[in-house]
């Protein structure tokens, strides 16, 4: 037979349930494609700043807001071993040189955009994948490779 439950473990309990409901409503939220702006400006503008970053002119730190966790912590750890290399060449971070040659993008899902943009420098050509989610009513990079 089950004993009865004390007013101390029933007090216990109420604000744990209030605590999850406080984290699930600050938690991310999910955006529609309809209450997203065009997605292809955003493109662009991180493309830009992802080769400013990688040539040491940009700070990483100035992206941090278009993308999450794991592509920032990747942009860092790449752009650490961009000054390393520019180090040992002994070459300064200077404006990179580029002509976007295009942009496409499609959406396998609702509030889902997975892009390319082709870029040209005068010493290549590379191609900046990333797949960019709605959450909290803009649009964030979750996914970004620099090929």
């Amino acid at each position: 037979m089950s004993q009865p439950m004390s007013s101390a473990q029933g007090v216990a309990r109420r604000p744990l349930r209030k605590l999850a409901d406080v984290e699930e409503h600050f938690a991310r939220q999910r955006t529609s494609s309809e209450s997203l702006p065009d997605p292809e400006p955003l493109l662009t503008a991180l493309t830009r700043g992802v080769l400013e970053v990688l040539a040491g002119v940009r700070e990483p730190e100035q992206l941090a807001r278009w993308l999450t966790d794991e592509p920032y912590r990747s942009l860092v750890t790449r752009a650490g071993m961009a000054v390393r290399a520019r180090s040992a060449r002994r070459t300064p971070a200077k404006r990179p040189v580029y002509a976007i040659r295009s942009i496409r993008h499609s959406s396998p899902a609702d509030g889902v955009v997975e892009g390319v943009v082709v870029v040209e420098t005068p010493q290549r050509t590379r191609a900046v994948a990333m797949r960019l989610e709605g959450i909290d009513r803009r649009w964030r990079a979750t996914s970004l490779a620099i090929l």
